[in-house]
This record gives C-alpha cells, structure tokens and sequence, in this order.
C-alpha cells in the first residue's frame, strides 16, 4: 500500500520546508515535485530550447539519456542529472523564470507525475509538496494539506529566502507577483491550483513554522498509526 502525504498550496507558502520537516518527524521521504519540473527545465535550457515553446517529444528523451530520476538523498527524493544530484543546478534564475511554462506542458506532467507515482508504489513512503498532488498525482493520499498564506506574508517569507530586505515596497511588489502566480496556477488548464477533496486547509498566515508542521504531523501519525515508526 502506497504510503502518502499530499501538501499542495500556493508559491512561497512554505510548502517544501513544511513537507521537509514533516517527513523527518514521521521517518518517510520528502519529495519536492517542484525539483523534478527545475531539473527538466534545466535539461531543456541546457538543449537551448525555447521554455515557451517546448517539444515534449525532444525533450524527455533527452532527459533519460541524461538520466534524470529521482534517487535517494539521505531523507529526501531529489532528482540527479548525468548520475549527479541536480540540486546545485536547478535553482538560478534562470531555471526559475522558465519553470512555469515547462511544467505547464501536459505531455511534460504526465511524465513527471509517473515517475513520482513509481517511487510511491516501490514502496517508499513519501511527503510530496507540489500544486496538484492530492487532486492529481496522489488523489488517493491518505492525508491530504491545502496549505495558504496571505500574499504580503508570502511576499516577505519570499525576500527573506532571498536575503532580500523585506521593506514595505519590496513586500508589495512581491505580493502583486505571487498574486499573479496564484491567479496564473488557479486558471491554467492543466493540473490546475485547487483544493483537493478532503483536504485538511492551513492558514500559515498567523502560524509559527512549527506550529504549522505539528499541525500535519499529528494528522499524519493518526492517519498512519499502525504503520508508521
């Protein structure tokens, strides 16, 4: 039986920090779905191919020859390019200013939505964090978390993240950009942002870090009581 915690939500929510400390505090393995979309949007920059314009057809066959998959990295799931972790390579700007068109792609989802649900069915029990994975790649999880925050505390968690000063300006223009991105995330076609069905919401607005991560452990261990350590 596949073993599942689904954290969905918008940009800067905190999604892969949370999933992170959750996974280490029930013993599964934290899988960042957005890693997976970096590293292929790495693979296509490298291939000099247009992010707007992507030809799945290219591009994943040159994704396998260069070996991307998801490998075990002490507590996590990362994705490794030409047999070396790709973490170090994934996370520039300009990998970030083209991930949202590559991963919008329907033929580049489906690819990366199988290779997740493979390591979920070998039997590793995961804390996935992404923007579709309890309505789309893990509709069956047994614990599923909608996690928000207003945009002007996203904006600042964001700046902090980037060593930014989080000055009144900076937090509006920042906050203008996620609202745009939650906006763009809603409404696309494929895999859109939304709450899945039974999902437990989380306003992290008011929430300290911890707080927020006991809040989905303690629905974890009782989801998981019998079978988890």
């Amino acid at each position: 039986m596949m073993r599942v915690v689904a954290i969905d939500g918008p940009a800067a929510s905190g999604k892969s920090s949370t999933a992170h400390a959750v996974a280490q505090a029930i013993g599964f393995y934290h899988l960042d779905s957005g890693a997976l979309y970096r590293a292929l949007t790495r693979v296509a920059l490298d291939a000099a191919m247009d992010p707007g314009a992507i030809n799945p057809a290219e591009l994943l066959p040159i994704a396998e020859q260069r070996g991307l998959a998801l490998r075990v990295e002490g507590d996590t799931l990362s994705p490794v390019l030409d047999g070396t972790p790709a973490e170090g390579l994934i996370r520039g700007p300009a990998v970030t200013a083209a991930v949202s068109a590559v991963s919008a792609v329907p033929e580049v989802r489906t690819w990366a939505d199988t290779a997740m649900r493979a390591l979920a069915a070998e039997g590793y029990p995961v804390v996935v964090d992404g923007r579709d994975i309890g309505t789309i790649v893990f509709p069956e999880a047994q614990v599923k978390v909608f996690l928000v925050a207003t945009p002007q505390v996203r904006a600042e968690r964001r700046l902090m993240q980037r060593g930014e000063a989080a000055d009144s300006e900076l937090v509006r223009v920042e906050a203008e950009r996620l609202a745009e991105r939650d906006r763009a995330d809603s409404s696309r076609a494929v895999a859109p942002l939304r709450k899945a069905e039974g999902a437990i919401e989380i306003d992290g607005s008011a929430l300290s870090f911890e707080e927020q991560v006991e809040r989905i452990v303690d629905a974890a261990r009782s989801a998981f009581r019998n079978s988890t350590p």
